[in-house]
């Protein structure tokens, strides 16, 4: 879902902490210096979390046999200072690092391992090849190959047992050649391939294997001659993986050493704990923090407190999380009018951004006067706190930037249309609205009172019918197949039967097409008017045969409410307007009924208070008709038809500022 229209409360963590009862005290002491965790109502310590401790346990052996295993590559003795403030790091990510360093250094000792025996090879069947060498001249494959018909081996024997396999063997190979090399003899056999196995087999009772002879294509006499070269060469190959496998082990080796501090600190801790848990002699503080101070609250507790286990972990499926919003600074204030409906439920959707524009522009468009909300912002900043208890909570504050932005885009339409205390201008100086109005066509639509209405259905028909998407939206999240269908059978009936009922009806072509066009509207817009009627059956079962004409009564219902728009702007213009004529009208009687430079001193007076006195009323009037009817727009028309609130608030446990206290009362 787009966050510009509608969000989502912020995700959520349960923390559990686990300490000695002595030391509860300063963990919640702790804890409300953090300011983030919501408490909830503790357990006992249960299996569930003792599995916890042993899982946490489990995951320090593995770490401390990572370590083990890397220090194993360490050469000397080095002396690593660990500061006494070291930081924690969760295990998981200390299992990660030592086990990917670990894996590292294990590839280089397995590579290194390989040259190793490939030298030890090389050296031990030197021998045999050079008497070989002196018989045969093959490539070093050729001397251990294996095809579809023959085969090649070499093998090694004591010379007493080579006649005995020679003896046992003469059915089976086809050509040997037997070089002697001390009080040994080695045998180069070639046989048929399908009594290979019987060869293997004879020379396995022998206690005898083949040579492991490498398999290339360099010719064997060649191969003694650069055998010397080619084990030089794979020696420095290992003296450089060596170097390799200490520069990595020196490199990381304090990083190393002090996830050896850590975990060694963590596994005392989590073995106290188990203790007293053994004795009943412990606390556990339970609740809830945002994702995001999550890791910052665990290193805070860790590094704070002795014996503590701490164990964060996703909202399970039974678990119902508190709802901490998280809307941008803008429409922030917003959220206390949400909350006055419902609070969203966590994971839920949060409505505050389209209520929030929609509410500053209901409120702006029915106000619309330059003075009006230039009073309304003057009120908002300096009355307001005197007019509630406590003035420096967060809702009051909240409500405050309701007024500031409500009254922003009332002082704008205002501007736009050129009203200044209705036609306060123009009947005192004579100056027409036309001429003030920054936009003339804005001034034109708000001054007439048709005009004005139409404006308001329109901005009503876009207002519900954005509701009733987030409605489909919702249905196909939720796959509720009967709200799918009504409401894409709604979308069908208002696409194709509003311009066919104003053409039939009214004679009114709302879209330039031929008559044959408007017609065949009729066809789609009774498709629609039959998916309302099915899903009615599948929502309500018989009722809904019943029930679904609501579904489009309700929706012209619900456009007609917009009018209030229109009626309440042009009431706030025409009260405004009467009361200038009504001031004046007085004014000028008092001037008229005492004659003289005291009449006018007396009218002029009497005119300004009751002036001020009747705009103050108008003010208040239609600033509290704006805010109630653009409430009643956003929570009937609009979020009821797809917002499900029920959330709870998150209150973290936190120390309250110190801020100013009246005690006693006023003399």
């Amino acid at each position: 879902m787009i966050p510009l229209l509608i969000n989502t409360p912020e995700a959520m963590l349960k923390i559990r902490v686990v300490i000695t009862k002595d030391a509860s005290a300063k963990a919640l002491e702790l804890l409300k210096t953090t300011g983030a965790l919501h408490i909830e109502e503790p357990r006992e310590l249960d299996a569930a979390d003792r599995a916890k401790i042993t899982e946490k346990r489990n995951l320090i052996r593995k770490i401390s046999a990572n370590i083990s295993d890397i220090l194993s590559h360490v050469k000397g003795e080095h002396r690593i200072l660990i500061p006494e403030d070291i930081k924690a790091q969760p295990l998981d990510t200390i299992l990660h690092q030592t086990g990917k360093l670990r894996e590292k250094c294990a590839r280089l000792r397995e590579d290194l391992s390989k040259l190793e025996t490939d030298i030890s090879n090389m050296e031990g069947m030197g021998r045999y090849l050079d008497a070989l060498a002196h018989e045969i001249n093959l490539p070093l494959k050729d001397l251990n190959y294996s095809g579809d018909y023959l085969f090649t081996k070499v093998w090694v024997f004591p010379t007493e047992t080579c006649k005995t396999f020679l003896e046992k063997t003469r059915e089976h190979i086809l050509e040997h050649i037997t070089v002697a090399s001390g009080d040994e003899t080695a045998v180069y056999t070639i046989g048929r391939t399908d009594r290979q196995g019987k060869v293997e087999t004879l020379a396995k009772n022998l206690g005898v294997f083949p040579l492991e002879i490498p398999d290339e294509e360099i010719i064997l006499q060649e191969f003694i001659v650069k055998k010397d070269d080619i084990i030089r060469q794979k020696r420095k190959q290992i003296d450089k993986l060596g170097k390799e496998i200490e520069t990595i082990t020196t490199e990381k080796l304090e990083e190393i050493a002090r996830y050896r501090e850590m975990i060694t600190r963590e596994d005392e801790t989590l073995s106290a704990v188990e203790r007293t848990c053994e004795t009943r002699y412990v606390s556990l503080i339970e609740g809830w923090v945002p994702r995001k101070k999550a890791d910052r609250i665990i290193s805070q507790v860790q590094e704070s407190l002795d014996n503590v286990f701490i164990d964060s972990s996703k909202p399970g499926p039974s678990d119902e999380p508190p709802t901490k919003l998280q809307n941008p600074r803008a429409i922030k204030p917003f959220e206390v009018i949400v909350n006055l409906f419902s609070l969203p439920r966590y994971g839920g959707w949060d409505p505050t951004p389209c209520v929030a524009y929609f509410f500053a522009f209901f409120f702006g468009l029915m106000l619309c006067d330059v003075v009006y909300a230039a009073g309304l912002l003057i009120l908002a900043r300096f009355v307001l706190d005197k007019l509630v208890d406590d003035p420096s909570t967060e809702a009051v504050n909240l409500f405050r930037n309701v007024l500031y932005i409500s009254g922003i885009v009332a002082l704008i339409f205002g501007i736009l249309s050129g009203t200044y205390l209705g036609d306060l201008l123009n009947i005192y100086f004579g100056i027409e609205l036309q001429k003030l109005a920054l936009a003339k066509w804005v001034q034109s639509q708000l001054s007439d009172p048709i005009s004005f209405i139409v404006i308001s259905l329109v901005i009503g028909l876009v207002h519900v019918n954005t509701a009733h998407i987030l409605s489909l939206i919702r249905g196909i999240r939720e796959r509720n197949k009967g709200l799918v269908v009504s409401k894409a059978g709604l979308f069908i009936t208002e696409l194709f039967g509003i311009p066919y009922v104003f053409k039939a009806l009214l004679h009114v072509e709302l879209i330039p097409l031929s008559s044959s066009i408007y017609s065949l509207m009729a066809y789609p817009m009774i498709i629609g008017l039959a998916l309302i009627v099915v899903a009615g059956f599948m929502q309500m079962g018989g009722l809904g045969g019943i029930f679904w004409i609501f579904e489009l009564t309700g929706l012209l219902g619900d456009i007609m409410s917009y009018s209030r728009l229109a009626g309440v702007g042009l009431a706030t213009f025409y009260l405004a307007s009467a009361f200038n004529l009504l001031a004046d009208w007085i004014s000028a009687g008092l001037s008229g009924f005492v004659p003289g430079i005291i009449g006018t001193t007396l009218g002029l007076i009497i005119g300004i208070i009751l002036f001020v006195i009747f705009h103050l009323l108008n003010l208040f009037l239609s600033s509290l008709a704006a805010f109630i009817h653009s409430l009643r727009l956003c929570f009937v028309e609009f979020l009821l038809k797809f917002y499900e609130g029920g959330g709870r608030k998150y209150t973290p446990l936190h120390i309250r500022p110190e801020r100013h206290v009246i005690v006693g009362t006023k003399s």
